[in-house]
């Protein structure tokens, strides 16, 4: 039987090789947050006739028409996207008339969102609440589920450890990826966050359920083998459910779009980390 409490030490030093770079490097460059968070105006954009500009030419044109902070990214074969300080329809006009003429049209216009700053908070805010009332709901269930077991409330500690360690990770190839490949982060990506939390404190409670049931059964047993057993029994279901989910994910990476690309990539991510979490660190 595989020995995984036994070899614990080893699991927690690998996860501190994965979550120190990332947080080295959130501390160093922070998270590129996108329009939707800041507040700001996107405009997408399709290059009819061919091949679109390279995107310091566009920041280019945007600071030529004094607006500032713009980030233009490719987004497929002809597509531009372009994110910036606010702009209402009439600066929309003009900066789609001075593209065409100086990259050549046409030029269609595929998407084009203004959001203010206080709604972009707003939505972080409503996050950052749901996680804590999340986190504050899964204690208090999981101390009352498993109340007739020794020890209740470090379950549900152990549940918001393994949550914070998915966290953790999630933020810090986000930190990576942000200042690599230029990655933001926006509302995709707190989906991401919110749906990874979910799988992980899903995958514990099956682990630590299976604990409990043993604990029934197999009472002479001491508590470190029984856990082991109890990991290894759930070892297989725990996998199998996410090895499914991480298939169509990898389905999506390769056949989707490039706009669905970081929320596919976050998401891998997560479930890997909350797969790991659950069976070695939790």
């Amino acid at each position: 039987m595989l020995n995984i409490i036994g070899r614990r030490y080893w699991f927690f030093g690998l996860s501190l090789l994965v979550i120190i770079p990332g947080l080295t490097a959130l501390a160093l460059w922070g998270l590129p947050m996108a329009f939707d968070i800041t507040g700001g105006s996107l405009l997408e954009v399709r290059f009819e006739s061919g091949e679109p500009p390279a995107p310091a030419e566009v920041v280019t044109l945007y600071q030529e028409l004094n607006i500032s902070v713009p980030q233009v990214q490719r987004a497929g074969t002809n597509d531009i996207v372009a994110s910036s300080e606010p702009i209402d329809e009439a600066t929309k006009i003009e900066i789609i008339t001075e593209m065409e003429s100086r990259f050549g049209g046409p030029i269609t216009v595929l998407r084009f969102d203004s959001i203010g700053p206080s709604v972009g908070m707003e939505i972080v805010q409503r996050v950052i609440g749901a996680v804590g009332l999340a986190a504050l709901g899964i204690m208090a269930y999981i101390t009352y589920v498993f109340r007739d077991v020794p020890h209740a409330f470090r379950y549900s500690l152990a549940v918001i450890i393994a949550m914070l360690h998915d966290v953790a990770v999630v933020i810090g190839f986000e930190a990576i990826f942000g200042h690599f490949l230029g990655w933001e982060v926006d509302t995709l990506f707190l989906t991401a966050l919110l749906t990874i939390i979910g799988f992980s404190v899903y995958d514990s409670i099956v682990v630590f359920d299976r604990i409990r049931e043993n604990q029934r059964i197999h009472h002479r047993l001491d508590y470190e083998t029984l856990v082991n057993h109890s990991i290894v029994q759930t070892l297989n279901r725990s996998t199998s459910t996410q090895l499914i989910v991480i298939l169509t994910l990898l389905a999506l990476l390769l056949f989707g779009g490039v706009t669905t690309r970081h929320f596919v990539v976050i998401l891998l991510i997560g479930l890997f980390s909350g797969t790991y979490s659950s069976i070695f660190i939790a």
